[in-house]
């Protein structure tokens, strides 16, 4: 396993033994730290409490019930003291307390604390989303979570990328409310964050419930929707490239006859403006309604839409000589646009519609349904460069003139139906599902060459869109059908959670250039896990599991491409001391990811399928609510990422382009809540983000790079808080990554965003 950086190691390493020598010292948490709610002796943990009736009604917008049958006779009832806390103030889906999560129901579709459950888990809060001021790209959401790299291609606004330990994950792995937002080709989706409560991350292998999905893991995006409490708030914002946006969150409860309940909820915003390129602007709204319905306590229904227009343009494709390394001239500006505005364009519209049903059957036994359907249409054209035409001195770039439309509809529906009982002395939570999906896209892309670009004397305005003939033409659809199976078995201590998923796949491609294609595949997944979790708060647990994803699309000869499988062991401890609202987690893992996809390197507008890429190492998280003012998150990690397999034996051991093996990153915030500060808070963060390779045989590096954000905040009269965010402090010009030789892309140079929000 590489490690050759240890610096960000020895930090986050320093970093867990700050928070334990803190938890630790109990006289600072009994003085400083606010109260914690322990079950009286006897007690069982917050996942196996059955709720009163006037508990299931005051709940809002909870997550899945964990409401159990009474334990057997004699059934030992003891629970560590970490599970033990209450959790009443939190649930699955809703709002996260500082930082830090207790409770999760991505990881087994049910709710169920982050520390009984045997795979890793970080999730990311509303409140850290706004701390660190992420107004229109998703993916930064993502950049201080261990095993994940976000903004994969530097400032692209198009699309949210990220990879997860290792591999990419964006077309299979984003999830919006447990359902699929899958995409292929260019009908790519884009989620904004300020309509998110939380963003949780499962890494590994998780189709076991979900479907299809990549081999590194998924990210669960969690809407916000109604709730009982009022919510009131807008905001408005700016940066120094003078990108501006409002937004607004209303909601609360409509008066009701009787015990009914109805609430909504209605989420927005308006952003535009430029970006640090020229030429390329960053322009989005989106509106998203929601309304919940409680006829009584047992039941719940929530329908939801959202609409969204982005409108953009694409990042620079820049050659390695003049971005990494210098050419004659020295850097390519990040300022220098190499596309030409009268080409180019990235329109995207969007629309969801879908609905969340919960009915409790009986204490023992909840139904859960959830359905979405997607809409999305993507326009795309624009010059893009293809590397130095003759020598960097001469400043000429080739650029080919491309144009895509993707119109894709998706349609989701998972039924779940869970069951609690006892055998004995075990303690079991059932669940049985059933999962379909459709995704169908009419997908057309075309290539010509457009003239070339000198990066000393830039000419604009004359190339046109491309409207030449198609090389891809063809209407492609996907059906599949799930079963999953789990169960989470729990005796004392000891939870075992089995899970095992058939699908079924059928793929059509309707080509109308070319012959049509079918092809129905079929396979069963599984996953097995165990934690156990001691009176300390010590949490050591083992997993297996495996995965497979469907893939849509074509290779350069025209034929189906074929589905990815993968497999995964993982071991790792969590610790939730007492006395400290943290959590820390290390985990090892060793994944292998099957009929991987790579660019084909004799044709890169295809994929092709070429063997086997291996990825295991070790991640380290942090989480801390240390004080209800002071917040931290830390994680290091570190990989060894290469080729297993291939049709070419030159390439195995070799490192898959763009894909960092070791990054870190620590931030933290405070708020003074008493004296003279009181209201007046700042956050800082470290992120450090290890080298990668620009070519296949590993031949041309692209360097580590550091980089530090800022934040500070100030509230007051209850009502108000403006906030300065920094992102890059020192203004490092650094590439983010290349995905060849000829395709470097630059990362975020030092943004500056002022903001000020009113709620009431």
């Amino acid at each position: 396993m590489s490690c050759k950086w240890m610096r960000p190691a020895q930090f986050a390493a320093s970093s867990l033994m700050v928070l334990s020598a803190i938890g630790a010292d109990d006289a600072f948490a009994q003085s400083q730290l606010p109260s914690v709610t322990v079950d009286a002796p006897n007690q069982q943990s917050a996942r196996s409490v059955r709720p009163s009736q006037s508990q299931r009604a005051a709940r809002s917008r909870s997550a899945p019930r964990r409401a159990t049958a009474a334990p057997a006779a004699g059934a030992q009832t003891a629970q560590p003291a970490a599970a033990a806390r209450s959790t009443a103030r939190e649930t699955a889906t809703g709002p996260v307390n500082g930082y830090l999560a207790r409770l999760s129901a991505s990881g087994t579709k049910t709710s169920t604390p982050i520390i009984e459950t045997p795979q890793s888990i970080t999730v990311v809060g509303a409140e850290q989303i706004r701390d660190q001021k992420i107004v229109s790209r998703f993916d930064e959401v993502l950049r201080y979570t261990p095993g994940v790299i976000g903004g994969t291609y530097g400032t692209d606004f198009r699309n949210d990328w990220f990879l997860i330990r290792g591999f990419p994950a964006q077309n299979e792995s984003l999830f919006l409310d447990g359902l699929q937002l899958f995409y292929t080709s260019y009908a790519s989706w884009k989620l904004q964050p300020f309509n998110l409560e939380r963003v949780e991350i499962l890494r590994g292998p998780s189709g076991i419930l979900y479907g299809g999905s990549a081999p590194g893991g998924l990210v669960n995006a969690v809407s916000k929707l109604p709730q009982a409490e009022p919510v009131r708030y807008i905001e408005a914002g700016i940066n120094n490239f003078g990108n501006a946006y409002t937004s607004f969150d209303i909601g609360g409860a409509v008066p009701q006859q009787g015990n009914a309940q109805l609430q909504y909820r209605m989420v927005g915003q308006v952003q535009g403006g430029g970006t640090q390129t020229d030429y390329i602007y960053d322009n989005n709204f989106f509106f998203a309604p929601s309304v919940t319905y409680r006829p009584d306590a047992d039941t719940r229904l929530t329908v939801y839409a959202t609409a969204a227009h982005n409108n953009t343009r694409a990042l620079n494709f820049l050659p390695y000589v003049g971005t990494v390394t210098n050419a004659p001239f020295g850097k390519i500006p990040t300022s220098l646009f190499i596309g030409d505005p009268s080409a180019d364009t990235f329109r995207r519209e969007q629309e969801t519609l879908g609905y969340q049903f919960e009915k409790s059957l009986t204490e023992s036994v909840d139904f859960r349904q959830n359905a979405r359907f997607g809409h999305v249409d993507v326009y795309y054209t624009g010059l893009y460069g293809l590397g130095w035409a003759t020598t960097p001195a001469a400043g000429d770039i080739s650029r080919g003139n491309f144009y895509a439309r993707g119109v894709a509809n998706q349609f989701n529906l998972d039924n779940q139906l869970e069951y609690r009982f006892a055998t004995g002395a075990l303690q079991h939570t059932a669940l049985v599902g059933v999962d379909l999906k459709h995704y169908g896209i009419d997908d057309r892309q075309g290539f010509g060459m457009g003239t070339n670009f000198n990066v000393f004397n830039p000419v604009y305005g004359t190339n046109s869109p491309y409207s030449g003939p198609l090389y891809q033409n063809a209407y492609l659809t996907q059906g599949m059908a799930g079963l999953y199976l789990q169960d989470q078995v729990k005796l004392d201590r000891l939870t075992v959670v089995l899970s095992g998923r058939q699908d079924w796949v059928d793929l059509n491609n309707q080509n109308r250039i070319g012959a049509d294609q079918s092809r129905d595949d079929s396979n069963f997944s599984g996953r097995v896990g165990a934690i156990y979790n001691f009176d300390s708060g010590v949490a050591p647990y083992v997993s297996y599991m495996t995965g497979y994803n469907p893939i849509i699309g074509t290779n350069s000869a025209g034929r189906l491409l074929l589905p990815e499988t993968s497999e995964q062991t993982e071991v790792g401890v969590k610790y939730e001391p007492a006395g400290l609202n943290a959590r820390f987690g290390i985990a090892y893992f060793d994944l292998k990811r099957k009929n991987a996809l790579t660019t084909d390197p004799n044709n890169v507008l295809f994929q092709t399928q070429n063997g086997e890429v291996t990825s295991r190492g070790i991640e380290l998280e942090a989480v801390a609510n240390i004080t209800p003012d002071f917040k931290l998150v830390a994680s290091y990690t570190n990989y060894d990422l290469f080729v297993s397999k291939d049709l070419n034996p030159a390439l195995i051991g070799t490192v898959p382009t763009n894909t960092p093996r070791e990054f870190a990153s620590v931030w933290t915030d405070y708020t003074f809540s008493q004296g003279p500060l009181r209201g007046f808070g700042f956050g800082g963060g470290i992120r450090y983000v290890g080298s990668s390779f620009a070519d296949q045989a590993n031949t041309a590096a692209v360097p580590a790079f550091v980089l530090g954000d800022l934040a500070v905040h100030y509230e007051w009269d209850n009502h108000w808080r403006a906030a300065l965010n920094v992102l890059n402090v020192t203004d490092k010009t650094y590439v983010a990554s290349c995905a060849t030789i000829s395709s470097c892309y630059y990362g975020d140079r030092r943004r500056i965003t002022a903001s000020i929000g009113y709620k009431w």
